[in-house]
């Protein structure tokens, strides 16, 4: 019998550890315990399109998507207002409100997941856990499905379902935390100046 446990037991030290799935307290704990980040990201659009680019992040509110060539855009996320800059474009910004979407939640001073309705969603497939959140007055703008690692926690994608059906995956690398981050870098007027005044010198 026991020529029988020791391939056995190789087989079960040879079998990734299985990941704990994380409480919302913990994610909750997690999110609020930073409020500057940056981070490498690849985006995969709804037409399966990607793009890869930087991403800053400075909570309540603030977030900076720079976009590598070719396609040099730039999203701002400041003051309660998204703005999508194209420079090949001859148009100004599009701008809409944040808190029509659903990356508003992670955005907010204090997360709460346990917010009555928020999360909809809670499940681990013994790698990571990932949550599915709305806002529970505005379920009309959508939902986003962040996905974390544990030991330590880490956020390692988000998955934005927006309001027309689309769905973008937004996947993390090197992520780091408590980064020095200048303002100017969320100012949408001083996007506008560096990306349309120098074109209209």
């Amino acid at each position: 019998m026991r020529f029988l446990i020791v391939p056995l037991l190789w087989a079960a030290l040879a079998l990734p550890a299985m990941a704990r799935k994380l409480t919302l307290d913990e994610i909750s704990a997690y999110l609020n315990s930073f409020r500057t980040a940056e981070a490498a990201f690849t985006q995969i659009n709804d037409d399966g399109s990607k793009s890869t680019g930087r991403l800053f992040i400075k909570r309540p509110g603030r977030v900076r998507f720079e976009y590598d060539p070719p396609q040099k855009a730039l999203v701002l996320a400041s003051a309660g207002t998204v703005a999508i800059f194209d420079p090949k474009s001859n148009q100004a910004a599009e701008q809409y409100p944040l808190k029509r979407t659903p990356l508003n939640l992670i955005l907010k001073r204090r997360v709460d997941l346990k917010r009555a309705k928020m999360v909809v969603g809670h499940k681990s497939d013994g790698k990571t856990t990932t949550i599915i959140a709305r806002d529970p007055e505005h379920p009309e703008y959508g939902s986003i499905e962040l996905v974390f690692a544990s030991d330590p926690v880490r956020l390692k994608k988000w998955i934005i379902n927006d309001d027309a059906g689309g769905r973008t995956v937004v996947i993390l690398e090197d992520m780091q935390t408590g980064v020095s981050l200048q303002p100017s870098l969320f100012s949408i007027p001083y996007a506008e100046q560096e990306l349309y005044g120098r074109r209209n010198d």
